[in-house]
């Protein structure tokens, strides 16, 4: 049986919570498209995205005073045969209905996203319909940006 949606749940106070949902693609079996990423019950560190991704992201729960040694980032020399533009969503204020597709452009998925929640589109299309007026997101992506002409086409 093809596996399209993995829900990840925490315990706590005997209680399950939903943290994470991973959105597979009914064309390609086993093939990660988009991860909804809940606020809700975040636990030390947890690596979001899986690491052979051109987007990463990790949740860190920290207590008051932890601190990490000064560092920089090491420049690379780095060339792909293939690359996407991978792109995430953190709702600040209000609410989003994310609208991800397959591979083949059909709907696949409609969930929603409080503050706190992020969204990754690893392959896939997106859309996005805000809920709630003065909505605030941060939105990320991978670069550089080479225009819309280069980066994306419309379903």
């Amino acid at each position: 049986m093809l596996m399209t949606h993995q829900k990840i749940y925490c315990l706590k106070n005997g209680l399950n919570y939903n943290t994470m949902e991973k959105i597979y693609s009914k064309i390609e079996e086993n093939k990660l498209l988009h991860i909804i990423n809940r606020l809700d019950e975040i636990e030390g560190r947890h690596e979001v995205v899986p690491e052979d991704n051109f987007i990463q992201c990790a949740t860190l729960k920290m207590a008051n005073g932890k601190t990490f040694p000064p560092h920089k980032h090491i420049t690379k020399d780095r060339h792909y045969t293939e690359q996407i533009a991978q792109e995430s969503w953190v709702v600040i204020k209000g609410s989003v209905k994310c609208k991800f597709f397959d591979i083949d452009d059909t709907l696949i998925a409609e969930p929603i996203l409080r503050p706190g929640d992020a969204s990754f589109t690893l392959y896939g299309g997106h859309t996005y319909e805000i809920l709630e007026d003065d909505t605030i997101v941060y939105e990320y992506k991978t670069g550089p940006y080479e225009g819309q002409k280069l980066d994306k086409t419309f379903l």
